[in-house]
């Protein structure tokens, strides 16, 4: 995939997330701006696992080769995911949702998938680690959607908060570390390792997160079912 190429799928995909962004706030004008961001968001997580899963070389070793040059698939594959990187780090930008580690997240993502496409390297190991990073995310997405639909504190939003932690879990903190791992061990140039490890972090961060919140709406639930059922017993 020649740099012009890239260029302009970047430049596209910019531009086609934007309209999206804006084709679902004219269309769901009465939920808030981060509704339809989440949507978008959503429609990029389910791409960018597409065009990862269509872009390994051989499932039996999806990291397979490692440190190689990146193929046309991957590239694409990154390229597309790059634009939306940018297009969401705007979109917050107006928004008004700036916090650290999501910051911190955006610019490392942004650096590493720079670095791949410039050094065009490292495919398998990027789209691996792109795969398992947004696995998670159309379900993160899902459960912020059902509070704005009015399903705060419901088995459904609860069923929802334990789907994306499980899937979290698995995918970025038992598949991430391997990602990282060969990463770190395979001739990759400095800067993508260094993004890699801290993507990790990050991850690793947002695990510790999810613990604590899952241990909060658990208690909460059973604090209230226990409170239900008390109330059943004095009527």
């Amino acid at each position: 995939m020649e740099e012009n190429d890239v260029v302009k799928t970047v430049g596209v995909g910019v531009i086609s997330w934007t309209l999206a962004f804006v084709m679902a706030r004219r269309i769901f004008c009465k939920y808030s701006f981060e509704f339809s961001n989440r949507l978008v968001s959503t429609a990029h997580a389910t791409l960018a696992v597409t065009l990862a899963s269509l872009s390994v070389q051989d499932w039996k070793c999806p990291l397979c080769p490692m440190a190689s040059t990146s193929t046309p698939a991957q590239m694409q594959t990154l390229a597309v995911s790059l634009s939306y990187l940018i297009y969401d780090v705007v979109c917050c930008l107006f928004g008004g949702r700036v916090g650290l580690d999501n910051t911190v997240h955006h610019l490392i993502s942004i650096a590493g998938i720079t670095a791949g496409l410039y050094y065009q390297k490292c495919g398998s190991e990027m789209v691996g680690a792109l795969w398992v990073t947004e696995m998670s995310s159309p379900f993160l997405h899902l459960r912020e959607a059902l509070k704005e639909l009015g399903y705060r504190d419901t088995a459904v939003n609860l069923a929802a908060d334990i789907l994306f932690a499980s899937i979290f879990t698995v995918a970025r903190m038992v598949a991430g570390p391997y990602i990282t791992y060969v990463t770190l061990s395979a001739n990759n140039p400095p800067m993508i390792k260094a993004m890699g490890l801290g993507l990790q972090l990050v991850s690793a961060f947002w695990f510790l997160k999810i613990v604590r919140m899952m241990k909060y709406k658990l208690k909460k639930r059973t604090m209230t079912k226990h409170g239900i059922n008390h109330a059943s017993k004095l009527e």
